[in-house]
């Protein structure tokens, strides 16, 4: 039976990486007999531009119906202006809510080819495997009261809530425990239980759910020695998991580690493995349209739906493999390129990806 991809290039170069993404799924289909539809639909500001809304209902009902999504970027300089309620990252937002995909994994995997690309020394993240898994669908992003109020001296008062249950804290630590299992067994939950009470909840439900896996080696640490934590001795890292406003400023740093964000793929799942697939960067608009952008993230999130919606995992070795085959022919965009290397535009890798593929 066919499987239903939706496909949301979204804004910015979110176009473009996702057109070297269906090129993929298209030589898939064709020479590997992957049996999958693609339906394309708007989201972000390109949606707004066309009918008032960042995630019109039509584009939300194709993502419940599909088996996966396929997700490029939203955002940029354009829609900045807009009221908070229309802006492309309520799409994203809205896309998330609604289809409940509150687990998001986020490798962050060094290519032994781009460790000359990492900032750091070549010692310190040589080999750097790391799993971070981000509670996305709680906390400050979506917590409630929030807004901008005038106090009775007319000053304006910005407030966010952070708030988690414990149930939304149980069901994220038990993906994180069963990723650690699959990998080396060791979980790092961070938090700043010293300082926010919620997280002070978030720390005892990891404690309590630990119990079911005797076999994970739990550890706890506060974010910000995490944060330098990561840029000290990353390797150090197996799984991490915490919740979505530090999972969001961790994985883009642990991002930066591996030579660039442009490498990075993302799983956004419910409960049951439907997911939502991504790379972690943005829609980077000052350089849309002119074929800089890496596609690779893209590429490789498709992998992981592949992996983990699609029940393929064999497909997802290859473009995996891919991608090892590319970055061994010395191939580069802009943002992983060093003297030496051959320089490529967007279109050019996702075109030698295929070529790998087929090789």
């Amino acid at each position: 039976m066919s499987k239903k991809i939706a496909v949301l290039p979204g804004d910015g170069i979110g176009v473009e990486i996702v057109d070297q993404a269906v090129k993929v799924l298209e030589c898939l289909k064709k020479d590997f007999g992957l049996n999958v539809e693609m339906e394309h639909a708007l989201v972000g500001g390109s949606a707004y531009d066309d009918s008032g809304s960042p995630l019109p209902e039509a584009t939300l009902n194709l993502a419940k119906e599909a088996d996966a999504v396929l997700l490029g970027a939203v955002g940029g300089y354009k829609w900045e202006s807009l009221d908070i309620a229309v802006r492309p990252e309520k799409g994203l937002l809205g896309l998330r809510s609604e289809l409940e995909l509150f687990a998001n994994l986020r490798p962050a995997i060094l290519y032994p080819q781009l460790a000359h690309a990492s900032t750091l020394k070549e010692e310190v993240v040589s080999g750097l495997d790391i799993m971070i898994v981000r509670e996305l669908t709680g906390g400050i992003y979506f917590g409630q009261p929030r807004g901008i109020r005038t106090l009775e001296n007319n000053e304006k008062q910005g407030f966010n809530t952070l708030i988690y249950k414990e149930s939304e804290v149980e069901r994220i630590a038990h993906v994180a425990f069963e990723t650690a299992m699959k990998r080396d067994k060791r979980l790092c939950s961070i938090d700043k239980a010293n300082v926010l009470e919620c997280t002070e909840l978030w720390r005892e439900v990891m404690i309590r759910v630990a119990q079911q896996y005797p076999e994970v080696e739990l550890s706890h640490m506060y974010v910000d020695n995490a944060a330098m934590q990561l840029v000290r001795a990353p390797k150090q890292f197996d799984v991490m998991v915490t919740n979505n406003m530090f999972g969001d400023i961790l994985s883009d740093c642990a991002a930066m580690l591996t030579g660039s964000i442009g490498m990075l793929p993302s799983a956004s799942m419910d409960k049951n493995q439907k997911g939502m697939y991504e790379p972690i960067h943005g829609s980077a608009p000052d350089i849309a349209g002119q074929d800089m952008a890496n596609p690779l993230a893209t590429i490789l999130s498709v992998a992981m739906m592949l992996r983990y919606s699609l029940g393929a995992e064999e497909l997802a070795v290859k473009i995996e493999n891919a991608v090892d085959t590319v970055l061994n022919q010395n191939l580069r965009t802009a943002d992983i390129y060093t003297e030496g290397d051959v320089k490529v535009g967007t279109s050019a890798m996702g075109d030698a990806v295929v070529s790998a593929l087929k090789a």
